[in-house]
């Protein structure tokens, strides 16, 4: 999982992320390609 500043580039990677917020921390999620994980801060 990447851990970024900011989670808006990392959201067009790929056309099946999404934004999830989870615990207070936001998240990008991708079902069909997991390497595109990633938690913002």
């Amino acid at each position: 999982m990447k851990v970024a500043n900011s989670i808006k580039t990392l959201k067009n990677r790929d056309k099946d992320c999404q934004v999830v917020r989870r615990r207070g921390r936001v998240y990008v999620i991708n079902k069909k390609k997991k390497r595109f994980k990633a938690r913002q801060g």
